[in-house]
């Protein structure tokens, strides 16, 4: 198994690498709209649709609805606030359903509506993308959003594993912690102050007001970047399986490697906005 994960990450990585750093807007928007597909396809079975055509059905619905997307987009770049918006407030609706579960499956166990919510989750991750790619410094602030999810993600396996006794959320995913979710954000704090030294000393001079409104961007994306994960394990026990599939041997499926992201990006770029936060060109 262990072999398989390196082997599959060995071929993902650079993947990743290069879509981000050398592919332009246009070609970036098709790649995370792949990406953002198969993630589909993987939830239209979470949402309880088993047969291969209905998946694959779910998954062109999809695929039309980015399409759609951003050709709205592309003539009224003004609603671009409203999309994120929509994805930021799911995820909070997301927080409710968690902290409650296995409670409140009345609201979500019928199959139109869990098929609803990935909608809710994968159409903002690809307009936060594409927000991202479209500012100064696009891949730098691509490449810092991810440190911020793995940072998060490794701090907590290691805190975990060393002093993870009490339990983060023992319905949805027992092997999650506090002592986990601390040393996630704690992960995720260093990576941003590395960064803020980054941008004084390379890109432009830090004051008081951006780095506070830089560090307040990163915690609130760290902790939603635990919901992510946790509304995906959420769905996958509702629906009694482990993985959202096999396509990436040793990791199963792409919703398992976005889970996080796609509850990070839009409400990334949101806070961007919000804050009127961004790099000089």
């Amino acid at each position: 198994m262990t072999k398989l994960r390196v082997i599959t990450a060995l071929v993902l990585a650079p993947l990743m690498i290069f879509g981000i750093f050398f592919l332009p807007l246009k070609q970036f928007a098709i790649f995370i709209a792949v990406i953002a597909t198969l993630g589909a396809w993987e939830w239209a079975n979470i949402a309880g649709y088993r047969k291969n055509w209905s998946r694959v059905l779910y998954a062109a619905v999809m695929f039309i609805c980015l399409y759609l997307t951003a050709r709205f987009l592309k003539v009224n770049e003004q609603y671009l606030i409203y999309f994120l918006a929509v994805g930021t407030l799911w995820w909070a609706v997301a927080f409710a359903l968690v902290k409650q579960y296995p409670g409140g499956t009345e609201l979500w166990h019928a199959r139109p509506i869990r098929a609803l919510l990935g909608l809710c989750v994968l159409i903002p991750m690809w307009v936060g993308f594409m927000h991202l790619k479209q500012q100064p410094h696009s891949s730098l602030l691509i490449v810092y959003l991810m440190l911020i999810i793995w940072g998060a993600d490794t701090g907590a396996y290691f805190a975990g594993r060393k002093w993870g006794k009490a339990k983060l959320a023992p319905n949805v995913s027992p092997g999650k912690s506090w002592a986990g979710f601390w040393g996630g954000f704690a992960t995720s704090l260093l990576v941003a102050v590395a960064f803020l030294g980054y941008i004084n000393s390379q890109i432009q001079a830090v004051d008081s007001r951006f780095a506070l409104s830089f560090l307040l961007i990163t915690v609130i994306t760290a902790v939603v970047s635990v919901l992510g994960d946790l509304v995906e394990s959420m769905m996958k026990r509702h629906r009694g399986i482990k993985d959202s599939s096999q396509l990436l041997p040793g990791h199963g499926g792409v919703l398992d490697r976005i889970d996080s992201m796609a509850s990070a990006v839009p409400v990334f770029a949101f806070c961007m906005l919000i804050f009127n936060w961004g790099l000089s060109a």
